[in-house]
């Protein structure tokens, strides 16, 4: 049914724990999915072999020794054996209401994100349990804090949305949120299924990044050029910009001022050569309070 697929850092220390965590947590999914696992990060080869999933050494780097996403997009959509793949993030544990939810979405060609969960996860997760994912359920309503809606830590899509694009650096910020933009450009519906999908992040440190946190989201040289490859900060889009919700009922058209204030605020970007139009759609969202 899915393809999953990402790229992760070295599996060391507690970055092994969380990333043990996420993809077992994929490979309890039912039906079963493929899991394909990119790049040479140390003990990337040996966690593949271990637990029998695909994996892809050779990607292309930046010259910080960074994986491109064009290439893990153009790869995992050549070799993928089905037709719809998942992009997530390795420190995001999936559980059964994943598939769920997609099983939910009868459209050819759709983009499917939504928020996750931050948890403080330290340990490994006894998948043998049958109860595991009741465990974490408890945890996300314990402690869980909903992430503001500009992360997008996983993306479902159908094979051949994403091709030809910019070379962004993985995990620099800016590239999740210009893909929700190209699938709006594309006239593709852009479906937040937040409220079907409990996402769990396994809060984590920055050491790979000198400068941390911000150098990975708001500051740095790869975050700055991943701002230029997608034409600027208009072009980051989030999950305001969704199209449709997704809910227990089924998919529906979100009616509310800010859904509104988004849809406006979109045009400028997506239409740009609707010069006096645009120019008062920003006039207008200036009166407008979400």
């Amino acid at each position: 049914m899915l393809t999953v697929f990402t790229t992760g850092r070295p599996f060391l220390g507690h970055f092994e724990i969380i990333q043990r965590n996420a993809i077992q947590s994929w490979l309890r999914l039912r039906p079963a999915c493929e899991v394909i696992l990119f790049g040479n990060e140390e003990g990337t080869a040996e966690i593949a072999a271990e637990l029998g999933i695909k994996h892809v050494p050779v990607v292309e780097y930046n010259e910080y020794g960074t994986p491109l996403l064009n290439s893990l997009l153009d790869i995992a959509q050549d070799i993928a054996s089905h037709e719809l793949l998942c992009y997530v993030n390795t420190d995001i544990i999936l559980m059964s209401d994943f598939l769920t939810a997609i099983r939910q979405v009868q459209r050819q060609s759709f983009l499917l994100i939504g928020q996750r969960w931050d948890v403080d996860l330290k340990e490994p997760v006894d998948f043998d349990k049958p109860d595991w994912e009741a465990y974490l359920q408890a945890r996300v309503t314990e402690e869980g804090r909903l992430h503001p809606p500009t992360g997008i830590d996983y993306l479902v899509f159908p094979r051949g949305l994403y091709r030809n694009i910019p070379p962004f650096t993985v995990g620099r910020g800016g590239s999740d949120n210009w893909m929700v933009y190209q699938a709006r450009s594309l006239k593709v519906p852009v479906i937040d299924a937040t409220k079907v999908i409990t996402a769990i992040h396994q809060n984590h440190d920055y050491p790979h990044n000198p400068e941390g946190k911000a150098g990975v989201f708001w500051e740095g040289p790869e975050r700055k050029r991943n701002i230029e490859l997608m034409g600027g900060v208009d072009h980051a889009f989030t999950l305001n910009h969704a199209t449709l919700l997704l809910t227990p009922q089924g998919l529906r058209r979100p009616l509310t001022l800010k859904y509104l204030y988004f849809r406006l605020r979109a045009i400028p970007s997506l239409f740009p050569p609707l010069h006096f139009v645009n120019t008062a759609i920003r006039a207008l969202l200036k009166l407008i309070k979400v």
